[in-house]
């Protein structure tokens, strides 16, 4: 695949759309991780760099890429604060079972092979197309069942296939009905084939597994406008102000809020 960004959304100009596909990747920046956990980068920083979490360097910038392995640690993270755990707490939970980890492997050394699902992770930043074979063997033996599912998803679409998009992305939610990456991805499709409440569903969805997910806010009060919900549309862009304070964008998120304002643009 390549890293084409596609922005399927669209707003009256000159309001850029932020909505791309998102797959699940081999690695992720500090700032993706903030963007997809509502995480502070500082909270970040503190757990990779006190080994909590482990992030590889990013030569000397100071800077961490996540992996795949990584990313559920983070999902974890998120589940322990639906539960209405502090990060204070999740902290020292996260803390306990490295402890435990470690004590468990500190005479075993195991090298890992990548599963299919991981082969097919490196294959699909290669922009190879027989990814999607190893997608189809991770399913078969029950690795990652949703992210693979999602992951196909995309490369249907890079393909034309809309259709198999739907189902890809479809079945991803069988398999994980909380699986966020599907829900968005779903909800882009659902905004470019201009049905609008099925956006709105899942971009809803999205918000309940994940309240912090900066993106959705965005895209959903452009399906609010479409829907001639202008509160909602209002109280969906103050939402990710908050959580992107520092988007070099943002005065175009001023403006978009002063024309849902009065009406007509400043």
């Amino acid at each position: 695949m390549t890293e084409k960004i596609r922005k399927v959304l669209s707003f009256p100009s000159p309001v850029p759309a932020k909505a791309d596909y998102q797959r699940v990747k081999s690695s992720y920046s500090v700032r993706e991780i903030k963007q997809m956990f509502g995480l502070g980068e500082r909270t970040v920083r503190r757990w990779t760099e006190a080994g909590i979490i482990y992030g590889t360097p990013v030569g000397e910038t100071g800077d961490f890429t996540y992996d795949f392995h990584a990313l559920t640690m983070f999902r974890r993270v998120r589940e322990m604060r639906s539960q209405g755990l502090t990060i204070k707490q999740i902290e020292a939970e996260l803390q306990g079972q490295m402890s435990l980890f470690r004590a468990d492997n500190a005479h075993v050394q195991v090298a890992h092979l990548l599963t299919p699902f991981e082969e097919a992770l490196v294959l699909h930043e290669q922009g190879d197309l027989t990814a999607a074979d190893f997608y189809q063997q991770a399913i078969t033996e029950g690795d990652n069942i949703a992210e693979a599912y999602c992951n196909l998803g995309i490369i249907e679409l890079d393909r034309g296939n809309t259709i198999g998009a739907l189902e890809n992305f479809t079945q991803s939610l069988k398999n994980d009905p909380r699986h966020v990456e599907a829900h968005y991805n779903l909800a882009n499709l659902y905004y470019d084939a201009g049905d609008f409440p099925l956006a709105r569903l899942h971009y809803e969805a999205a918000t309940q597994i994940e309240p912090n997910f900066s993106l959705v806010y965005y895209n959903l009060a452009l399906v609010y406008h479409r829907l001639n919900n202008v509160p909602a549309a209002r109280q969906s862009l103050n939402r990710y102000k908050d959580l992107e304070p520092g988007d070099e964008e943002i005065e175009l998120v001023d403006q978009l809020l002063k024309v849902m304002d009065t009406g007509r643009p400043g």
